[in-house]
């Protein structure tokens, strides 16, 4: 019997729509994350004291593009690959049609590692810096694009018919659901941001690899935690074991970022 529901807040996906031209939620959480990443970046890299060599302002300046683009491709091809694969390939050009929705974090995780490692190279710069930097950052753009799947009532959580605060979700049946993009908000995004920034501020730029590390090892765990209130995706359910593939992707995730804290941390220290 259900303790209490939260009415879903029907907040229109379109903030502004001019004629044909539309300007979604979804969207400006993209811009707002990537921006907002960008500027903090740029105030990271501007404080020599958390580095034994700040990245070049100019590989900073071009951060902003080279991540979002890999962002982007990485997160849509992601999604093809992962989570929808058999009907992409039925309709291929349905791949293009991003504005349909659908991206992956993993995807885009890939997609963004691979465009700062060539930023890197192409500024002659340390790989290592540019994925602390960039890794110190992403949790803005995971907050954003986490609440933009509330708002577009997407993602939703599991059934949670006795948990008091329950949303009902209007493309979710009339049971209500955990608010499992709120938790992602909160667990991926806030408080994955504070730990990269304590991580920092104690030296984590100093050490290269250390915070992309405890990136990597943090938010799998954060994301595994949040996958048991999310609802799988429709087309894959749940998986070997009740593992989602959220879970899937995660698993490599935390032995990669406890690899790369492991061999950071026998590195000796650079003054």
């Amino acid at each position: 019997m259900t303790v209490f529901a939260i009415p879903f807040p029907m907040i229109d996906p379109v903030l502004v729509s001019i004629g044909p031209f539309a300007i979604r939620w979804y969207a400006l959480s993209y811009i707002v994350g990537l921006v907002g990443g960008w500027l903090y970046a740029k105030w990271l890299a501007a404080r020599p004291s958390l580095w034994l060599k700040p990245p070049p302002a100019a590989a900073v300046e071009d951060l902003l593009v080279y991540v979002a683009v890999g962002i982007i491709l990485g997160g849509r091809i992601g999604y093809v690959l992962f989570y929808n694969f058999g009907e992409y390939l039925k309709n291929p050009l349905d791949a293009f049609a991003i504005w349909k929705g659908g991206m992956s974090f993993h995807g885009g995780l890939a997609g963004g590692a691979l465009a700062v490692f060539l930023l890197a190279r192409r500024h002659a710069t340390s790989a290592l810096g540019m994925f602390d930097l960039a890794c110190a950052v992403a949790p803005i753009g995971l907050f954003f694009g986490r609440i933009a799947n509330f708002i577009n009532g997407e993602l939703w959580g599991r059934p949670a018919p006795d948990f008091p605060y329950a949303v009902v979700f209007p493309n979710g049946g009339p049971v209500p659901r955990h608010a499992s993009q709120i938790y992602e908000a909160f667990a991926e995004g806030l408080v994955l941001f504070v730990v990269l920034a304590l991580v920092v501020r104690l030296g984590g730029f100093k050490r290269p690899g250390l915070v992309c590390g405890v990136f990597a090892a943090a938010y799998a765990v954060a994301r595994m935690a949040c996958e048991f209130f999310r609802e799988p995706d429709a087309q894959l359910g749940f998986l070997w074991g009740g593992l989602t593939m959220g879970m899937l992707l995660s698993l490599p995730m935390i032995l990669g970022g406890a690899l790369i804290i492991w061999f950071v941390r026998r590195a000796p220290a650079r003054a």
